[in-house]
């Protein structure tokens, strides 16, 4: 099978007017509420599924018809369901499959998903989503998140063909040590429609070692 892509001279576009991304990127997605979340997410996902891009998307947020409700304005999206192309899974699906989370495991998910894409099923490219409030839930596990998301900047490299965008409600996200944490395991963000290279970024390696 042959895809094709929304790579250019390795530049994405990201769907937001005059946003792209790079190859391999690792983006935390800052916003505030449920609209402003779709505003860049329904861009993200149309560009990426018109592309013929995998778009492989981890949803909190139950009330899926936000999100498919615009993006079915567009696309056939059931049609792109069945094909497979896009994918759309509750957290409960891929982070808390029993009611913990396991950051080894979790990255299994990815990398599954990433293989499956691109070297089975022929897609030239993957766009993956997570929506990150489930890290809030009392659950087993939720003060991984951000080993989780330094570990996913030793996964990223290994997929240049991918994009990974994590989503981070700044209503919900109050606590600002989580937020330093997020800031110092993220390389670009994402806030106000602009997309940022991260001065507080810190290398994987080296954070990783902090925190053992």
């Amino acid at each position: 099978m042959t895809m094709t892509t929304s790579v250019t001279n390795s530049e994405i576009t990201m769907g937001p007017p005059g946003v792209t991304m790079a190859p391999g990127d690792h983006i935390c997605a800052f916003y505030r509420g449920r609209e402003q979340r779709d505003a860049l997410l329904v861009p993200f996902l149309r560009e990426g599924l018109l592309a013929g891009d995998k778009c492989l998307c981890v949803m909190d947020d139950p009330e899926t018809s936000h999100l498919l409700g615009p993006l079915s304005a567009a696309l056939d999206v059931e049609m792109f369901q069945k094909s497979g192309q896009f994918e759309l899974l509750t957290s409960d699906d891929a982070y808390l499959p029993d009611g913990q989370f396991l950051a080894d495991r979790m990255l299994t998910f990815w990398e599954s998903g990433f293989d499956g894409a691109l070297d089975q099923d022929g897609y030239g490219f993957v766009r993956a989503v997570g929506e990150m409030t489930w890290a809030l839930r009392d659950a087993p596990g939720v003060d991984q998140l951000v080993g989780y998301e330094g570990l996913l900047n030793r996964f990223t490299p290994r997929y240049p063909r991918s994009v990974l965008l994590c989503l981070y409600d700044l209503e919900r996200f109050t606590d600002g040590e989580v937020l330093i944490g997020m800031l110092r395991t993220h390389p670009k963000v994402l806030m106000s429609g602009q997309l940022l290279e991260n001065p507080w970024y810190d290398d994987p390696d080296e954070y990783l070692l902090e925190r053992a």
